[in-house]
């Protein structure tokens, strides 16, 4: 089942606008003051949603995109704020070393929303993001735990009972990708929900590599409903129950979204 958004960028947008204002900036601002003097980079930016009401608190922005096309959306949507010198979208890779001395240690905060399940190597990406922070610097995460029902990302698949199934993702590698095909969905699709499955990223795995790397974490949120589900399903946020969000691993399966906000020294 194809959902609006994935073919609407206009949609999408506005879906990313809503929920950062609604959930993510004010979660980040329960730890730190967002003010006109936050310098903000957005990692994997896609269509500069999550950057708007940063920049309409007066933040200077950078958002980083690998996709061509999302990042001239990007340029586009945030057209006013980039003709003024608010916001620089760049379409490059963050670990080309001509980023790095462009930007290196110029952020009070990185903003990763949906974007750490589908980065590798994350052991090495975690603890490379604090080159790019100031001292004393924050990195905020939003994700869905790889065990969660549809942590798999199985919503863009075309056959709606996929779309539906949950923890179908966690089948071994070749199982899951036989069901995929058999189920006639496209080699593109089929290639992204595989490259999900090795890159998707679990609570317990996240917060071993942030306190190996060195952050603190200050400050996180576990969601029962994720907030982006009121805008893309109309179903409303829940928070996870405490208890729930205490028990390492079981937590996993039932947790939709987290919120993390991480700090470097």
């Amino acid at each position: 089942m194809t959902l609006i958004q994935h073919k609407d960028e206009q949609v999408r947008f506005q879906q990313q606008v809503e929920n950062a204002r609604e959930y993510v900036l004010p979660f980040i601002e329960k730890e730190l003051r967002i003010t006109a003097d936050t310098a903000v980079l957005d990692i994997g930016c896609g269509d500069g949603g999550v950057l708007l009401p940063f920049l309409q608190k007066g933040c200077t922005c950078t958002g980083i995109e690998l996709d061509r096309q999302k990042s001239e959306f990007a340029t586009q949507f945030l057209s006013d704020f980039v003709s003024n010198g608010k916001v620089e979208i760049v379409n490059q890779n963050i670990y080309e070393e001509k980023a790095l001395e462009r930007f290196a240690g110029r952020f009070d905060l990185i903003i990763l929303k949906d974007v750490i399940e589908h980065i590798p190597d994350q052991e090495r990406f975690i603890p490379y993001l604090k080159k790019f922070l100031k001292p004393g610097g924050y990195v905020y995460f939003g994700f869905p735990p790889w065990y969660m029902p549809h942590g798999g990302h199985q919503q863009v698949c075309k056959n709606k009972l996929l779309t539906m199934l949950p923890w179908f993702h966690l089948l071994p590698k070749p199982l899951y990708k036989g069901i995929l095909k058999m189920s006639g969905e496209y080699d593109e699709v089929i290639r992204e929900l595989l490259e999900i499955k090795d890159t998707g990223i679990s609570i317990e795995r996240f917060e071993r590599i942030v306190q190996k790397s060195g952050y603190t974490i200050p400050l996180k949120t576990f969601y029962l409903v994720n907030p982006i589900y009121q805008y893309k399903f109309g179903v409303k946020p829940r928070k996870q129950i405490p208890v729930i969000s205490a028990i390492p691993y079981f937590r996993d399966f039932v947790t939709t979204c987290v919120y993390y906000l991480i700090k470097r020294d």
